[in-house]
């Protein structure tokens, strides 16, 4: 019996060396960074918690400056970078195994198989080491947008983004104008909730009693939260990562400037003016009531609303800073000698591990929560926000290395290995 080539796809493996754009790696290295930063705060887990129950509240100044910064420049703004680049990687697959002669039903089957083993690979996660796990969450959004959106057109991708951008603005500005009515802004939220680092489990100290919180965390976060976040408007910088796969505007920054420009300036800072309110009551220099500081305050719905701002500002920098990069080197060559040297190192290495970023995220789990929980060493109970950051950083560079060595030695990451065969199989392009 015959069969046609929309019956059987044509089979070949994952991006390859030469196709690979620097904007895109870069982004992801750098993305993981601010991952490991904003993930610090739960791994405090004896500090005192100001309202918003996350960013500890105690400390010197310089911990209150490093609180500061990270809710104007990481909290819930380096989601959204992921969210991008997540949703960019997933329809550049689909239009590699597309150019190649696999059809379209074909692609969009293996980045279903790669969705649903995502999951797998977040729950376990999150159940032994890292209850707020986001891989499962994306895994989830990529399963569902990948069956009703990869194939569809560009104006039906506009008209998505469009409608989740209006949601995403009602769901915020609704309690907030709700509140305004009734002339209680200032009672919006709850001060008195249990603070949510409390369902990262770090504190406890029995490994199995951890593990089934994180278990309860991660379920949530990967099937209750991934489904809010479709009704919500959620999806909308997810399907801005597939329009803009579609322009190449990452492997192709030169010709996308003015858009990347604009991007950058206005995202960035929208985002961190949103937070700024925030910020200023966390560290007491605005004087406003505890309840609006909380999770579901006025001030957390305005830094929230805007984190989807600062994460494409954030990957507009990137793909600014990856043209002028490349535009230099090939301008100038070899002639800036050592400089270039060193600097080649350091995009080179970080690069490497936005394209090892699976087994990057993963190692830095491996390295925080055994060393930092109650269960573990409890290094956390000893840290404050500025020792706790400088650790972060320490463990990034150690993925940094290890990346780095890899590249060098050619081998992919471990997770991105296991990852490929599941989704290609034994008999697939290595590519």
């Amino acid at each position: 019996m015959t069969t046609t080539s929309e019956e059987t796809p044509v089979r070949r493996g994952g991006v390859r060396a030469g196709e690979r754009a620097l904007a895109p790696d870069l982004a992801r290295g750098i993305m993981l960074l601010l991952i490991v930063l904003s993930n610090t705060a739960f791994h405090l887990w004896a500090a005192r918690r100001g309202p918003s129950g996350w960013q500890p509240a105690d400390g010197s100044w310089l911990d209150h400056a490093v609180q500061f910064t990270m809710i104007i420049v990481l909290d819930l703004r380096v989601y959204p970078l992921f969210a991008f680049l997540f949703g960019y990687g997933m329809m550049q697959l689909f239009l590699r195994q597309t150019a190649a002669g696999n059809s379209e039903r074909g692609a969009a089957r293996i980045l279903r198989r790669r969705s649903l083993w995502l999951i797998v690979i977040g729950l376990l996660h999150s159940t032994l080491l890292m209850a707020g796990d986001i891989v499962g969450y994306y895994g989830v959004l990529s399963l569902v947008l990948g069956l009703v959106f990869l194939r569809r057109s560009e104006r039906a991708l506009k008209r998505w983004i469009c409608a989740g951008a209006v949601l995403i603005v009602f769901f915020a500005a609704q309690p907030v104008a709700s509140a305004l009515l009734r002339g209680e802004l200032g009672t919006l939220g709850d001060a008195g909730a249990e603070p949510g680092f409390l369902a990262y489990a770090a504190q406890e100290g029995n490994w199995l009693t951890a593990a089934h919180t994180r278990l309860e965390t991660g379920l949530f976060v990967t099937f209750l939260a991934s489904a809010l976040a479709l009704v919500g408007g959620g999806y909308v910088v997810f399907l801005l990562g597939f329009w803009a796969a579609r322009r190449r505007v990452l492997e192709e920054p030169g010709r996308h400037r003015t858009l990347l420009r604009r991007t950058a300036v206005i995202g960035i800072a929208v985002g961190w003016l949103g937070a700024l309110p925030a910020a200023l009551a966390h560290v007491g220099a605005l004087d406003v009531p505890a309840d609006a500081q909380s999770e579901e305050g006025a001030l957390t719905l305005l830094r929230d609303v805007t984190g989807n701002a600062a994460g494409l500002g954030y990957v507009a920098g990137v793909a600014l800073f990856a043209h002028w990069w490349t535009s230099r080197r090939a301008r100038v060559g070899a002639g800036l000698g050592v400089e270039v040297g060193v600097g080649a190192t350091v995009v080179t290495a970080v690069s490497a591990v936005g394209k090892r970023s699976l087994s990057c995220y993963l190692a830095h789990s491996l390295l925080f929560a055994p060393v930092l929980a109650a269960w573990g060493l409890g290094l956390g109970e000893h840290l404050s926000s500025w020792t706790m950051a400088l650790f972060a950083v320490g463990v990034w560079l150690l993925t940094v290395a290890g990346a780095y060595a890899l590249e060098r030695a050619g081998r992919r990451g471990p997770a991105e290995a296991v990852l490929r065969r599941l989704m290609y199989g034994a008999r697939g392009k290595a590519g």
